[in-house]
C-alpha cells in the first residue's frame, strides 16, 4: 500500500524556526517517489479522491441538516498575490457539495470592522456545524500587512500573535478543525503570473496596481510570514508550507490535507427518524 499521502502531509508541516528560503517552491526533493510526478498523474489522483472527498463531506453536511453534532473544517489559505488561492477554491473546494461549503475572501477591513478587535470579522465568518469553511486570506493579514507596512505598534503586533494562538485553540475546542496553508510561491513565478494577467484581457480583472507595490516589499513579506508561522504553529493548529510554483502540485497537496482531515474526523450517516420498512410499503402502494 502506498505511504505517499501520509509522507506528503508530514513533509508539508512547518518545522520549528522555519526559513522559507530553505523551502522549495517547485520540484521539492522531499516529494514522495510514489506520489504523482506530473500534472497528468496528479489529475488522475484528484479524480480518484474526488468521490471519497465528496462522500465524507456529505456525511458532515447530512449530520448538520438532521440537527446532529458534527465537526466543522476551516481551510485557511495564505500566500502572496498570484500564489493560487483562487485556484484552490475552484479546483479543490469545487469537488465538494456547495451547500456544505462556506467561502470568505477577506479584503481590507471596513470602517465597521476596524471599530472592533481584528478577530471580530473572522469570528463572524466561522463555518457552522458540519460545514467546510474556506478563508481566502484571514486573520493572518493583521500580522502580515500590519508588520510590513507598520500599521500598528510592535506591542500590538506581539499581542496579536498570542491572541491568534488562543483563538485557534478555542476553534479546536469548539470542534472547528483548522487546516492552515501557506502557498509558497517564488518571486520569479509571481512575475510570470503577473505578466500573464497584464497580457491577457480575460485576466485584467485579477490584476491590481497594488500587486506591484507589495512585490517591491517581497523580502519584508517573506520575513513577516516566517515570523507569523513560527509564532502561531502548534500541534492542534499546525502550518503547512505548500510549494506553489506548479499549480497542479499545490492543488493536490491541499486536496490531500482536506481528505486526511475528513477521514480522521468522519461521522456516521444520520439514522432515519422514520420507519424505513413502513415507508417502503407506502411507496410500493403507489405503483
Amino acid at each position: 500500500m502506498s505511504s505517499y499521502p501520509k509522507n506528503l502531509i508530514k513533509a508539508l508541516r512547518a518545522e520549528p524556526d522555519l526559513k522559507l528560503s530553505q523551502r522549495a517552491t517547485k520540484n521539492p526533493d522531499w516529494w514522495p517517489k510514489d506520489a504523482p510526478q506530473d500534472k497528468k498523474a496528479a489529475q488522475k489522483r484528484m479524480d480518484k479522491i474526488a468521490q471519497p472527498l465528496s462522500d465524507l463531506q456529505e456525511r458532515f453536511f447530512a449530520a448538520s441538516v438532521q440537527g446532529e453534532e458534527a465537526p466543522a473544517v476551516l481551510l485557511i489559505l495564505q500566500g502572496m498575490d498570484t500564489s493560487g488561492k483562487g485556484g484552490i477554491v475552484r479546483h479543490v473546494m469545487g469537488i465538494l457539495d456547495p451547500q456544505g461549503v462556506e467561502h470568505h475572501a477577506f479584503k481590507a477591513p471596513t470602517k465597521e470592522e476596524l471599530a472592533h478587535d481584528f478577530l471580530w470579522r473572522i469570528t463572524n465568518a466561522l463555518p457552522g456545524n458540519g460545514k467546510v469553511g474556506v478563508f481566502d486570506r484571514s486573520h493572518y493579514e493583521d500580522v502580515l500587512i500590519a508588520r510590513v507596512k507598520e500599521l500598528v505598534s510592535a506591542e500590538v503586533l506581539d499581542s496579536r500573535y498570542s491572541k491568534i494562538v488562543d483563538f485557534e485553540k478555542q476553534l479546536v475546542e469548539q470542534d472547528i478543525l483548522p487546516i492552515k496553508v501557506m502557498l509558497h510561491i517564488s518571486k520569479d513565478e509571481q512575475y510570470k503570473r503577473l505578466s500573464e494577467r497584464l497580457e491577457r484581457t480575460d485576466k485584467h480583472w485579477k490584476y491590481s496596481p497594488g500587486d506591484i507595490d507589495d512585490r517591491l516589499l517581497w523580502e519584508d513579506y517573506q520575513q513577516a510570514y516566517e515570523i507569523a508561522i513560527n509564532q502561531t504553529d502548534s500541534k492542534t493548529a499546525p502550518w503547512h508550507i505548500v510549494p506553489a510554483d506548479q499549480k497542479w502540485r499545490a492543488r493536490l497537496c491541499v486536496a490531500e490535507l482536506l481528505l486526511d482531515t475528513l477521514q480522521k474526523n468522519t461521522v456516521p450517516w444520520p439514522e432515519a427518524d422514520f420507519d424505513v420498512a413502513g415507508e417502503k410499503a407506502r411507496l410500493d402502494a403507489t405503483k
